[in-house]
């Protein structure tokens, strides 16, 4: 909860009988590593602040070197299926733990409650928004703007964690490569 505390606080002033309610909603879940949390055709009923752990957003294939990698998130980032949350309709997509996940999450219901109880709930609801909106926008000029070699030193300079603890079939998949094609980029950067 510190975590969470530390992150709004940078942002505004929360009063401690709103910070206390918005706390009293929130749970802990511990996510194996490996773990597939939120599935396809599944209602994503949870938005969630990443205490510790990398999450990895997916398209699921009946073969699975054809995933689609389209998101990570990590430590202090907020993470859901954010369309079904909001509109609490199926998911395309899923959501796994690449790394053992520590996460507090509110669920719809509870944050509907939140939003109408506090000062404050509006403002986490649209900073949370906000979160998402731009990982998904950089995300999407990267891949429109930048060809495949770019792509891979830019989310290098960025996350350089991401390159040490997601395997390379789903960083490639990220920037839009097959890993063949990863491999050679990589190759030809070290000489």
């Amino acid at each position: 909860m510190k975590q969470l505390k530390l992150y709004l606080d940078k942002i505004t002033s929360i009063s401690s009988s709103d910070w206390n309610f918005f706390v009293s909603k929130l749970h802990r879940r511990i996510i194996a590593k490996k773990s597939v949390f939120v599935k396809v055709n599944q209602i994503e009923n949870h938005i969630s602040f990443i205490e510790s752990g990398i999450v990895r957003l997916f398209i699921p294939k009946d073969n699975p070197e054809k995933e689609i990698t389209f998101g990570f998130s990590f430590k202090n980032q907020f993470v859901s299926a954010y369309d079904s949350f909001l509109t609490q309709s199926p998911s395309n997509y899923q959501l796994q733990a690449l790394t053992e996940t520590t996460v507090l999450s509110i669920s719809y219901k509870d944050l509907q409650s939140v939003y109408k109880s506090t000062q404050i709930g509006n403002f986490i609801g649209r900073l949370t928004a906000e979160d998402l909106f731009l990982i998904k926008s950089k995300r999407e000029q990267n891949l429109l703007n930048l060809n495949a070699e770019q792509r891979y030193l830019k989310l290098f300079k960025e996350r350089p964690e991401l390159l040490k603890s997601v395997p390379l079939k789903y960083v490639s998949s990220y920037i839009g490569v097959t890993a063949q094609a990863l491999s050679r980029i990589r190759k030809r950067l070290v000489h």
